[in-house]
């Protein structure tokens, strides 16, 4: 065995993998037997169940945090030529969604501490036709809500949280996605708010694909429930059961955004499990960060306040002055230990697209651009065994020293 090769793995572990038990593999056969398949009753009640859990009043199922997002700008009615702040630092859906409409991203950067939107600079990036504040709450850590709800506030903005990797993260005792509430007053900031959730495959709650769009206004929600399913003004779901009827209108023209009764069936075993596999997920963070702290190389994640961080995300950063490789090369060799990892994110402003539509250079966003180029996520799910756990800090601590500087 070469030196590179000593603490490999006989097999490889996922950066990640579901947490599907018997219960959900149960609960779909269950669905497929009852010949309801697409949006239906089990849509329904995982849409019930889910307002319950964050305390809100509406809930609308849908099938991904793209959509959730889209909709979530349709009913805020966003037009062309408007302006969404955003981060520059997360998933290709957070900014897309905006150029939907033919209106801009307009990025801010981030907080080096946490990946997260800085509020410090939102107010400045504000102007005539800004119409919304769009916070991505990045690996599980809630950003800094109440600044930024104040802001909206004060300019009238809505507030469209990207919550795909939130559930279930906390922003001062309260669960994200449910009603922004500052402290100092406890009553509801007077600000139109959403909460977005992605139920893909890799994320915490899963229906391999889905999402959910949490408010407490009615009139939004109605309307993103409209234009969910092709823009009819009625449950069109219930077209083909005991009660429903054939006539429908279209109120506007619509999505295909609906989530399947297949999908919902896994989503509410998941719901039931989420604090239980969250808490899975805290501790292979802690077991990593106890490991990680001790080595000046490396740069373990903020935890924010305890309990409030999903760790969806172990997002590890290297110091680069102290070590004689690079990302890419560190990355590889957890790849020839038989471990997976990746990279969140590629800044917005780096991709070709937003480059050259909007003219950035790498530096305009220099946190942003210095903070990924020494990010690595790794692997941390609920299926994790302590074994894996313990090969994932080998082969990181045995990286580190053959390459100390």
């Amino acid at each position: 065995m070469t030196d590179e090769n000593r603490t490999r793995r006989a097999s490889y572990l996922p950066f990640a993998l579901p947490g599907i038990g018997e219960e959900e593999i149960a609960e779909v056969v269950d669905t497929m037997r009852s010949g309801w398949l697409t949006t239906g009753p089990k849509t329904a009640l995982f849409e019930q169940e889910f307002a319950a859990y964050f305390g809100v009043e509406q809930a609308v199922a849908v099938n991904s945090c793209t959509a959730a997002m889209h909709l979530a700008l349709d009913a805020i009615g966003l037009q062309p030529g408007d302006e969404v702040i955003t981060t520059p630092y997360t998933f290709a859906a957070s900014s897309e969604v905006i150029c939907y409409f033919g209106a801009k991203p307009v990025f801010v950067d981030i907080r080096p501490e946490d990946f997260n939107i800085d509020p410090a600079r939102i107010e400045g990036a504000i102007g005539e036709r800004t119409r919304a504040i769009l916070p991505v709450h990045v690996g599980g850590l809630s950003a800094d809500l109440d600044p930024i709800y104040t802001i909206a506030k004060k300019h009238g903005l809505a507030v469209v949280e990207d919550a795909a990797h939130s559930i279930p993260t906390r922003y001062k005792g309260r669960l994200i996605g449910s009603a922004p509430i500052p402290p100092e007053t406890g009553q509801p900031y007077d600000v139109r708010w959403f909460g977005c959730f992605s139920f893909y495959a890799t994320k915490a709650l899963t229906t391999g694909e889905g999402g959910m769009i949490t408010t407490n206004d009615a009139e939004l929600a109605d309307h993103c429930r409209v234009m969910r399913l092709h823009g009819i003004s009625k449950d069109a779901w219930k077209r083909y059961t005991a009660e429903g009827s054939w006539y429908y209108e279209i109120a506007a023209p619509g999505y295909k955004y609906n989530m399947t009764d297949i999908a919902a069936a896994m989503g509410r075993v998941q719901l039931r499990r989420a604090a239980q596999m969250r808490d899975r997920r805290a501790e292979i963070a802690r077991r990593y960060t106890e490991a990680f702290s001790a080595l000046p190389e490396l740069q373990p994640p903020s935890s924010g306040d305890e309990g409030h961080h999903a760790w969806h995300l172990y997002m590890l950063r290297l110091n680069l002055d102290r070590l004689t490789i690079d990302r890419a090369a560190f990355i590889e060799q957890m790849k020839t230990a038989n471990i997976g990892t990746s990279v969140h994110f590629i800044p917005f402003h780096l991709h070709p697209y937003y480059r050259d539509t909007y003219h950035y250079q790498p530096e305009d966003f220099p946190v942003a651009y210095r903070e990924y180029q020494r990010e690595v996520s790794l692997p941390i799910f609920s299926r994790m065994t302590d074994q894996d756990i313990n090969d994932v800090i080998g082969v990181v601590s045995d990286i580190v020293e053959r390459h100390q500087h």
